[in-house]
Parts: C-alpha cells; structure tokens; sequence
C-alpha cells in the first residue's frame, strides 16, 4: 500500500479540523493576551478600594492640620437653695465660658506630615497590585492557552489515528500485508486514551476559564462593551486567540549576562520597584511617628474665659458682672510608663519595617535568580526541541510509516512513533509557554525601571508585554 493514502488522508484531516475549529471561533469572543490582562487591571476592585483608603488618609491629614473646636459652656453658679432666688445671693451669677485646647508641640504639624506621607504609599501599592494582576491573569491566559492548543493538537492527530485504524481495519480485511488483529485493537486503544486526554485537557481548560471570569467578570456586564461581549454568556463561549505573544524583557542585558550579577547593581533595580517604594513611605511614615511621640514631653495648652452675670440685689442696687480669665497646662514629670514608652514603641515600629523591606528585597532577589537560572534552561530546551528532537522524531514517524506501507514495518511502531510527534509537540508547547510565563515574573520584579511616575505605569507595563503581539496583529 502507497503511503501517498495516508498523506491525503492527513491533509484532508487538518483541514476540515481548521475549518471546524475557525468556525467555533467566529460563534465566540477571541480573548487577546493583551485585551485579557487590561480588561482584568481595569475592572480590579482592589484598586477602587485602595483610592478611598488614599482618599481617607488625606481627608484625615487635613483633620490632623486642625485645631480642636473650642468647648462652651453655660452655667447657673451658687444658686441658694433656702429659695432658689437668682437676686438673693451677691455669689450667684449665670456664667457663659468658653475654652480652647491646643495641641503638644508642634504635633499638629507632625501628624499632618505623617498622614500626607502614608498617603504618597498608596499610588505605589496600585501600581504594585496592576503589575501584580499582569502576571496572575497572564499566567492564566497562557495556561488556558496552552491548554487550549493541546487539545488542538490531539484533536488533529485524532483524526490521523482513525485514519490509520481504518486503514489497517482495510489492510486486515483483505488480507493484504502483515496487518493483525491486535494492530486494529491497539488502534482503537489509542483513539480511547486520546479522547480520555481530551477530557482532562477540557477540565483543565473550564478550570482556567472559570478562574480568568472571575477577573472579567464586571467586564461581562458592561455596556460599554457590548458589541465585543455579546456573543458571552456562558463559560464555554470564552475562547482565547491562536497567536501566542511573545513578551518583551525588561533588562535584558541582565538576564543575558551568565557570569555572577553584582548583587548592588541588581538591588538598585529592585529598590525602584513600587512594593519596595511603599514600603520606603510607610518607614517615613513610621519615622515621623518617632517625632510625633517625642511631642508627648511637651505639656498640652488650654486658655478658657469666662463672663457672669449677676441680678440686682433684693434692694434693687445694682451688682458688677465677673470676667474670667485662665491658662490650663499639664506637666509630663512622671513620663517613664507613658512618653518613654510610647517613644520606645514607635522606634520599634520603624525598626520592623525596615525589616520588612529587607525581606521584600531578599525575596526579589530570590525570585530574579530562580526566574533566570529557570529561562536559561527553557533556552536550552526549546533550542534541543526545535534543533534535534522534534525533526529526528518527525523522521522516525516517517521513516516507520514509510516502512509498514511497504510491508516491512510493525503497525504498533507507527503508532508509537505518531503518539511520540504528539507528546514532543506539546511539550514544545508547554515549553514555549512557560517561557512566556517566566518573562512575566522577571518583567513584574524590573516594573518599577519602565516608570518612575505611577499615574502612567499601567499603560507602559502593558506596553512592554504586548508590542509583539501588536505588531503581529497588525501585520508588521
């Protein structure tokens, strides 16, 4: 038997799996990589929340910058009790006061600064958490992605393995060649693990885009999105696009670089980044309430003044009206349980977070080696499957196939050989992918060198990660 068959066959195969899979694709939304992570930033309530805590700590540093509203008070003094006669008594007086606190120190000012400074933390942690979304709801897309072309694949290989098991079911029946019954058996076998594979890539799949609604999901009910959403509404109808993006690094030269990174030059990068960023205004923070608790020596100041009135005595003589005047101050003079303490405590404070930006700094770090010495060895790979593996396995399945149509081969070899094309080309797949991945997490820890000013960080990040695929889309 010609193998010129069995080539038609596979032709025929991919095409009308093309055209099945183009026509599922026009009934439902594409996904981009780029459309997925925007959309996901965009409609992150987290950032909404984050711009009221902002808005907060503000309103709260111009509360801070007040003085206390003064107290008043009204009172009936000395009145006799024998008969309760306002003008009997020369001590009874109705007293109108009034008394106004200020603040110790220069606390006032201090907490003001102290506030306006936890409130300049707060651009950095969005610009954190945008970048932070990248990387989730990216490694999502491409995970679904990669899924999604895996299925793909064994779809199209699907139908070469039912050709061959007809071919063999034709070869036995007439018993032309070497063909035997457990070759037709071993064909079906395989169709059957095919198809069980199918089902576990599709949970894969409806787990991924389950997890990726939940980041679209405010995007599902926007009007503003209708005519590109129309066609959602139900899980299975999210399909992502074909195209895989090819991410762009940042710092390349650092990641090119095999020999030992100067560990200064490196922390320098990551001092930029905005989780560290907050972290430096949540110590100026914590420092300045290093000052405010040393405003607590200072003794707290009150003025109060005072007008009485006073009824003309019973023979109708006229008394005077008393004025009061008065300073009100406290003495700090026992201030070892109180101030000293409270100064300890935010020197503490400082202290622990600090800390908590050597750790941060460490486990960027970390994160920078693992990703690297991790992409190197994707290189490496991806080099070897594209080189060697994949056309030496690609000759073999020829070669085997070649073989049994001119009755000299074994018909489980050429299906041995076609499931190794399959196995190798998805693992080409997931290699490709998961470089993709680590590219985000290393562009997530150099994020802060693509901008210095947040308000803008967004669109350069997404930027970055997506000028490939703009360029391939739009045909340059």
């Amino acid at each position: 038997m010609s193998p010129l068959p069995l080539a038609k066959l596979l032709s025929l195969s991919c095409l009308i799996t093309f055209a099945h899979t183009a026509h599922a694709e026009n009934q439902s939304a594409l996904w981009s990589f780029q459309q997925t992570v925007k959309t996901a930033q965009k409609n992150d309530p987290w950032l909404v929340g984050n711009k009221h805590q902002q808005q907060a700590v503000e309103s709260m540093s111009h509360v801070a910058n007040s003085l206390p509203d003064p107290k008043m008070s009204l009172a009936i003094a000395n009145l006799p009790t024998d008969g309760f006669d306002f003008s009997q008594e020369g001590m009874t007086q109705f007293k109108v006061g009034i008394s106004q606190m200020f603040p110790r120190g220069d606390s006032q000012a201090i907490k003001n600064q102290q506030l306006q400074i936890e409130s300049q933390a707060y651009p950095f942690q969005r610009a954190d958490r945008e970048a932070k979304v990248a990387v989730t709801v990216g490694s999502l897309w491409l995970d679904a992605y990669r899924v999604q072309q895996s299925i793909s694949l064994i779809e199209q290989n699907r139908s070469l393995f039912e050709q061959l098991a007809d071919v063999a079911q034709a070869s036995y029946s007439s018993a032309l060649g070497k063909t035997r019954q457990q070759d037709i058996v071993r064909a079906q076998l395989e169709l059957t693990r095919l198809d069980d594979r199918l089902d576990i890539l599709n949970q894969q799949k409806n787990a991924y885009l389950g997890r990726l609604a939940q980041w679209l999901s405010t995007a599902f009910g926007s009007r503003d999105q209708q005519d590109t959403l129309s066609a959602i509404s139900q899980l299975h109808n999210i399909r992502l696009t074909a195209e895989l993006p090819s991410l762009d690094l940042l710092n390349q030269s650092l990641l090119e670089n095999q020999n030992h990174i100067d560990i200064d030059q490196l922390a320098k990068h990551l001092a930029k980044h905005p989780a560290v960023r907050a972290l430096e205004k949540k110590i100026s923070a914590t420092k300045t309430g290093v000052n405010l608790a040393e405003q607590q020596y200072k003794p707290e100041w009150g003025v109060n003044a005072s007008y009485g009135y006073r009824d003309d005595d019973p023979m109708g003589n006229s008394r005077a009206d008393f004025f009061s005047v008065g300073v009100t101050f406290d003495l700090p003079l026992f201030t070892e349980n109180h101030q000293d303490m409270a100064v300890k405590s935010a020197v503490s404070k400082t202290e622990a977070v600090k800390t908590e930006k050597i750790l941060l700094l460490r486990q960027l770090l970390g994160s920078f080696s693992s990703a690297k010495a991790r992409l190197l060895r994707l290189h490496q790979r991806k080099s070897l499957y594209s080189n060697k593996l994949l056309p030496q396995i690609h000759d073999q399945a020829e070669a085997y196939l070649t073989a049994y149509t001119n009755d000299d081969g074994d018909f489980a070899e050429v299906v041995r050989s076609r499931i190794a094309v399959l196995n190798a080309e998805i693992d080409q797949l997931k290699i490709n992918v998961d470089e993709q991945k680590i590219k985000l997490e290393l562009n997530y820890l150099f994020v802060g060198d693509i901008k210095q000013n947040t308000s803008a960080l967004k669109h350069q990040y997404s930027s970055q990660f997506n000028h490939q695929y703009n360029a391939v889309k739009q045909g340059e």
